[in-house]
């Protein structure tokens, strides 16, 4: 038994690693009520669980209103900086140059979101050719959703956005989402070096995380939840339990999502 399930069997929250959230959210959400939406209580639940910090982008944002909700996030990140980084929603329909060029520059910001599916929009297309220049240019990480059979943002279309842009740093979120996405999520990351597989979802198990790490290894495959749209315990409790070696585990938990995090140290 190893220091993080020693915590969890005693009740307590874990300090032996540092767990970074590479996939959350805040605030509520307009198609169904979220308890516990706003930063404060993620805080609580983190605090309860260990986990030491999370990156998130407002429902709002990805939702109804990209600049709204963008700076709801920047707030939400002043709100607790140790604690919170901000993905910088881009809608490719809600002027994404402007957003881009309004927010790039600014630290509480620490990557960038795309929600191909809910903005009816496919990841392949020209309106997003401004956050791939500066995702390569920069070294800012970009969370895509990512769903098996979308026509948005299945696998293919992260295929060939990570074939066209093989710098840039592409976090495919719930890594395809079913069973047969991780399949092929799996079969894209190991020819597209830059896509990193993120575990969060409803249909995701221990063993589908285990294989993912022994196939690409556990410096490619991030922790993240989805919280507070689904509860960070059942997530965390997924990697927790997954059967990964204690080094693997360190590495999906928090220790990759905080390398990759560092690109802003970088620009001088």
């Amino acid at each position: 038994m190893n220091a993080i399930t020693s915590a969890l069997w005693q009740r307590r929250p874990q300090s032996s690693v540092r767990i970074v959230d590479a996939h959350a959210h805040s605030g509520p959400y307009s198609l169904f009520f979220i308890p516990e939406s706003s930063p404060g209580a993620m805080v609580r639940v983190m605090d309860r669980c260990g986990v030491a910090h999370a990156v998130i982008s407002s429902h709002l944002a990805i939702q109804l209103d990209a600049a709204a909700g963008n700076a709801a996030t920047a707030e939400a990140v002043d709100r607790a900086p140790d604690r919170f980084t901000g993905y910088l929603t881009i809608n490719p329909w809600q002027d994404p140059d402007g957003e881009l060029e309004k927010w790039a520059a600014d630290p509480r910001f620490g990557g960038i979101k795309l929600h191909p599916d809910l903005h009816d929009y496919p990841l392949t297309g020209r309106r997003y050719a401004r956050v791939w220049e500066f995702a390569q240019r920069t070294g800012c990480p970009v969370l895509t959703h990512t769903y098996d059979g979308s026509p948005y943002n299945d696998l293919d279309e992260v295929d060939a956005v990570a074939s066209e842009h093989p710098d840039v740093v592409i976090i495919g979120g719930h890594a395809g989402a079913t069973p047969l996405g991780f399949e092929r999520a799996i079969e894209v990351a190991q020819r597209r070096p830059g896509l990193i597989l993120e575990v969060c979802g409803s249909f995701n198990t221990g063993p589908d995380i285990a294989r993912m790490v022994r196939e690409v290894g556990s410096g490619r495959v991030v922790y993240g939840s989805d919280f507070p749209f689904i509860d960070l315990r059942i997530s965390l409790g997924r990697v927790i339990f997954s059967g990964l070696a204690e080094r693997d585990q360190t590495e999906v938990l928090g220790a990759t999502m905080t390398r990759l995090l560092q690109w802003r140290s970088g620009l001088g």
